[in-house]
């Protein structure tokens, strides 16, 4: 086809026929040089499936082992659920908020079924689970005291169960969907947690209404769970391997190492150059003076990469925080170039990601169906006179403030502007609003009783 009245450089674009073939114009796509040393990620489920068992090993060990990786995993689960996330029940009625509040915070403190701590306990025990391993299994189970918790460790699902069960159901890594795609069952292994041998029965088949599967998904249809040190893994492990070399070569400077050489033994025999009292081997002692054969020199050691490993170390760490998605100082914990400026800037973004775990992965996955099946059971055992459609909100643990005072500024003008409500800030703070009114109520009560003020503010007949 011709464009006689089209320039050349527009005539190629329109001009089929004129582009090269078997050339590919998208780069990432590209099979050239530049592209021949480029991954590729195939199904979420294969993927994961495969990796997620030496992941999870190699993260744990790094999590023991590695000192920054350690202190980021223990910040992850510090900014998740902190002192623990608390229920805040939404009821018109005063008393019946009360009510459900007291008898749950009566149960939060036996909720472990092992009976080593409460939930919010639990709660901090999972997200460690949830970072290193990628996944947290926790079991309800009804005793007759009440609902209690098992968590255990993720492993106890079956990954090596996967079938095809027939009209259309499936196992896939331990995990038993039914035709629509829903999950109906786990395949869990029956070893105890605190086993110390490795042993093995058949998996055990319990409903997935006892079964609690937190994970944050990567993609649209994964059944199990990734480390999210995945992407640190090999980082960590050269920035280990760094760290050595640099303490080693520190090490051999700290010696100050020297090296005699006969300048005038062109090629010949090794020449031993004896000291003043005829021994071979020169040592410096503080304050001696050594007088050398004539044609000798000396050079001492100077290991050249110890200049640059601080920037070269700290580069490594900005990758690592990068990867675990902390601000760079939650991770090494060096806050020397911070201000309030920076600091605020890092952690914004971070407790975006943080609040997107909460409410889009724990309140769903964990603390959600939890509150629905203990209000249950409360309720069918008759402990408890309440509706077992009562919800409730989940209050998650404040962040502390850079600085305070600006924060709380901000949150009076809210308040004055009417953009929040008194309620939502005690929320805010991490306190139940009912709780938080009847102690001010209180105190204000024994205060007038015993003649005691302490506000702040005037008189407002003061002069």
């Amino acid at each position: 086809m011709a464009f006689p009245f089209i320039p050349n450089a527009f005539r190629r674009i329109f001009d089929r026929s004129a582009a090269p073939e078997g050339r590919r114009s998208l780069d990432a796509a590209t099979g050239s040089r530049r592209g021949s040393g480029l991954g590729q990620f195939g199904p979420i489920n294969p993927e994961i499936g495969a990796a997620a068992p030496i992941t999870r090993a190699r993260a744990r060990y790094l999590a023991m082992n590695n000192p920054f990786i350690a202190n980021g995993v223990q910040n992850w689960g510090a900014s998740l659920v902190g002192t623990g996330i608390r229920p805040a029940v939404r009821a018109d009625d005063a008393g019946m908020r009360e009510l459900a509040a007291g008898a749950f915070e009566t149960w939060a403190d036996a909720a472990d079924h092992a009976g080593r701590t409460d939930f919010w306990g639990l709660q901090r025990d999972l997200a460690r689970h949830l970072v290193v391993d990628g996944e947290a299994l926790i079991l309800m189970r009804d005793e007759p005291d009440g609902l209690r918790l098992q968590l255990i460790p993720p492993e106890l699902l079956d990954e090596s169960k996967t079938a095809t069960l027939g009209d259309g159901r499936e196992i896939v890594a331990g995990v038993e969907f039914d035709a629509q795609g829903h999950r109906v069952a786990y395949h869990i292994l029956p070893q105890k947690p605190s086993s110390i041998y490795a042993e093995y029965a058949p998996p055990v088949r319990v409903d997935a209404a006892d079964v609690l599967h937190v994970m944050q998904p990567a993609a649209a249809g994964q059944v199990r769970g990734l480390s999210w040190l995945a992407p640190a893994v090999l980082s960590a492990s050269e920035l280990d391997q760094l760290a050595d070399a640099l303490l080693v070569s520190a090490k051999i400077a700290a010696m100050h190492a020297a090296f005699v050489t006969d300048a005038t033994n062109m090629g010949g025999a090794a020449t031993a150059f004896p000291d003043a009292d005829g021994i071979s081997d020169i040592s410096l002692e503080p304050g001696v003076v050594r007088v050398l054969p004539g044609g000798t020199d000396i050079r001492f050691n100077s290991p050249e990469q110890l200049k640059d490993a601080p920037a070269f170390v700290r580069m490594n760490l900005l990758a690592l925080a990068a990867a675990l998605g902390l601000p760079e100082h939650m991770l090494s914990g060096d806050l020397t170039n911070a201000n309030y400026s920076s600091l605020r800037a890092g952690l914004l973004p971070f407790r975006a990601r943080v609040e997107q775990c909460q409410y889009g992965v724990l309140v769903p996955q964990l603390l959600r169906p939890i509150w629905r099946r203990w209000i249950a059971t409360e309720v069918l055992a008759g402990r408890l006179d309440l509706s077992p459609e009562l919800r409730a909100e989940w209050i998650m643990p404040r962040h502390a403030q850079v600085d305070p005072q600006k924060d709380m500024a901000a949150v009076k003008e809210a308040l004055a502007l009417g953009l929040m409500s008194r309620s939502q800030a005690i929320s805010e703070l991490g306190w139940n609003a009912d709780d938080l009114d009847r102690e001010i109520a209180a105190d204000r009560a024994r205060e007038a009783e015993l003649g005691l003020s302490f506000s702040t503010k005037e008189s407002p007949d003061a002069a």
